[in-house]
């Protein structure tokens, strides 16, 4: 396909069933990309030498959404007078590609990512590719790595199905950046179309009696008092880890009985707390600026010791902390509380409408906090060891 290349036709072009390309009909070389998946990019074509027979070349400029026709004309002009000179610019980002180890490559989108992301987002990436890949791959040139060495690596991860997703998810993005940068060469990634283990969702509820057993453990086990209030936090509050080990004393209004994360997974959002989670927290000493500190005064990395401590005590190897925001949620939900309600207690609400929360509603969110405080509070000091008998609320209809 031929015709002069402008914002109309961008607009106008459609993906197909493969990948094709339009050329310029009035420069010569200068062409737009237009994938199957339906991302479109400029480039130049071009004949390394003379001749028919010298090997034809071609040079990606950008993205259609980063560059407007008259900038990529301008970009294909630039490149066109190198060729003419007897350059070869397409060599030459090869050379330097090749002189990248995917480690160098992997520092730079790192770099990139920590200035975009959630800081435990960024974490999270940086695991994976520290743990999983990095130690495999980091040494080799980006184009040098395969489907299949992909693929051998994903299969290794077998057992571990989620966290084998995840890496395939990780290298992939990674390799995608690293294209849109001229890293590695337009549309190269060995991490596309190896087909994803089938994912299973732990659900994980803790019964009444192993309430108790975990209460026994968390205040007999010889574990830090405050990895202990943590996980007694993370009990009662359904919050996720790091929104406990990185809790502030300035983030808890005692008096509205509400702590006001400046930030979390869905932005800003109000935790609405139990009489028992007040009871906890005005019991803690301030050590530091944080409720619940290690010994050095800053948020624990994570108390996977003291978990696998209290664990091991109270006989419930292999639950998760995460586990505990399940079972929060479950307590809400066989004492008939709405889904509405139960969805502004776990923060799933969408970022706009949590950040109004002083606009919400606080004494059905009490109401509804503390009668999940009090079940669990209850299980976890025995109870009698017997299913916790929950008190109806109406249901929540809004």
């Amino acid at each position: 396909m031929k015709a002069k290349i402008t914002k109309r036709l961008i607009d106008s072009l459609k993906p197909g069933a493969k990948d094709y390309y339009v050329f310029d009909s009035q420069l010569t070389g200068f062409v737009v990309r237009v994938r199957a998946t339906g991302g479109m990019t400029y480039a130049v074509q071009y004949r390394s030498g003379k001749g028919r027979s010298a090997p034809t070349r071609r040079v990606t400029l950008g993205s259609v959404t980063r560059l407007t026709p008259d900038q990529a004309r301008k970009a294909a002009e630039n490149v066109l007078g190198a060729v003419g000179m007897g350059g070869d610019p397409a060599a030459e980002k090869a050379s330097q590609r090749s002189a990248l180890s995917l480690r160098e490559v992997a520092d730079r989108y790192l770099a990139d990512h920590a200035a975009k992301r959630k800081g435990s987002t960024h974490v999270l990436v940086t695991g994976i590719l520290e743990r999983n890949l990095l130690p495999v791959f980091g040494a080799m040139q980006p184009d040098k790595v395969t489907r299949a060495d992909v693929a051998r690596l994903h299969s290794a991860m077998h057992a571990t199905p989620v966290a084998a997703n995840r890496t395939l998810a990780t290298l992939k993005a990674l390799y995608g950046w690293a294209a849109r940068h001229e890293l590695v060469a337009d549309g190269y990634n060995p991490a596309r179309s190896i087909e994803k283990y089938a994912e299973r969702a732990r659900e994980r509820f803790l019964t009444s009696d192993e309430f108790a057993r975990l209460g026994d453990a968390l205040d007999t086990c010889a574990v830090d008092p405050a990895a202990v209030a943590a996980i007694k936090l993370l009990i009662l509050t359904g919050c996720r880890l790091r929104e406990i080990l990185e809790l502030r004393w300035d983030y808890v209004d005692f008096d509205r009985a509400v702590i006001f994360l400046p930030d979390s997974k869905t932005g800003k959002k109000p935790v609405y707390l139990s009489a028992a989670a007040l009871g906890i927290l005005r019991n803690l000493p301030r050590r530091s600026d944080y409720v619940a500190p290690s010994r050095t005064g800053r948020p624990y990395a994570d108390i996977k010791g003291p978990w696998a401590t209290v664990t091991g005590v109270a006989g419930l190897e292999g639950l998760r902390l995460h586990d505990l925001r399940h079972s929060f949620a479950s307590i809400g939900a066989g004492a008939g509380l709405g889904l509405p309600i139960l969805g502004k207690l776990l923060g799933h609400s969408q970022a706009a409408t949590t950040q109004r929360y002083a606009h919400l509603a606080s004494d059905p969110m009490h109401q509804a906090v503390n009668t999940i405080g009090d079940a669990i509070e209850a299980a976890m000091k025995g109870a009698d060891r017997k299913v916790v008998p929950l008190r109806k609320i109406a249901p929540d209809r809004g």
